[in-house]
């Protein structure tokens, strides 16, 4: 059976070209291995929406093994997780209950199923004219407020890191809370980076002494 996959009434009118960073993402309605899920119903929460070429290969189970076992940090931030493929929803089942079974790993999140491809496309995970899933491993990170924030694209044959995309949720949580940006490699606890000055009296006033200039100057953040 073939899931009703609804894309919203947001997708009426909007371009065909992929979101970017800074877009709404686009709206869905489909099948779970947790039930139905609506784009909507994340609203309030961050959400990392994660897709795989098929179910039952080797690159996407350790991808998985890795995102179930992260999955209580990722809620300690408020996150949640999402998986996608184009495969069916009883593949998902099966697969989730395989790894369950070889691995002693237990899948904590929902597996969208998308059969027809609409998610994929309609995310930019697929050309157009695709006829298969061979090009999906996508990762979008999308916001509270329904806005995609980051995304990432990898090769079927290379898996991602799940300990990065975890950073990542981290650090954008704390640039939006704070007027600060992160560094290379951050991790939270580490020193930030003061955010440069905009204006020229605003540099002019940064202390002599401190270390690096103007435009780059660690810091702490305040208890």
């Amino acid at each position: 059976m073939i899931s009703h996959i609804d894309l919203g009434d947001d997708a009426v009118g909007r371009p065909a070209c992929p979101p970017v960073m800074g877009d709404p993402a686009p709206g869905f309605r489909a099948r779970t291995t947790m039930g139905e899920r609506t784009l909507e119903e994340y609203r309030g929460r961050w959400l990392v929406l994660f897709s795989h070429p098929a179910d039952f290969t080797p690159v996407c189970t350790s991808e998985f093994l890795a995102f179930s076992r992260a999955y209580p940090r990722f809620q300690a931030l408020d996150c949640d997780l999402l998986g996608l493929s184009v495969d069916s929803l009883s593949s998902h089942l099966a697969w989730a209950h395989n790894i369950e079974e070889r691995f002693g790993v237990r899948v904590p999140f929902p597996m969208l199923e998308d059969p027809s491809m609409a998610i994929a496309r309609a995310y930019g995970m697929l050309p157009p004219g695709a006829v298969s899933s061979a090009t999906v491993r996508t990762t979008f990170v999308i916001d509270p407020d329904g806005i995609i924030r980051a995304a990432s694209t990898y090769p079927m044959t290379v898996g991602r890191n799940v300990e990065e995309i975890l950073r990542l949720v981290a650090a954008l949580q704390l640039t939006d809370e704070e007027d600060v940006v992160t560094p290379e490699a951050w991790r939270p606890g580490d020193p930030i980076l003061v955010a440069p000055p905009l204006t020229f009296h605003a540099a002019a006033g940064r202390s002599e002494g401190e270390v690096g200039d103007w435009y780059f100057r660690t810091g702490t953040l305040r208890a």
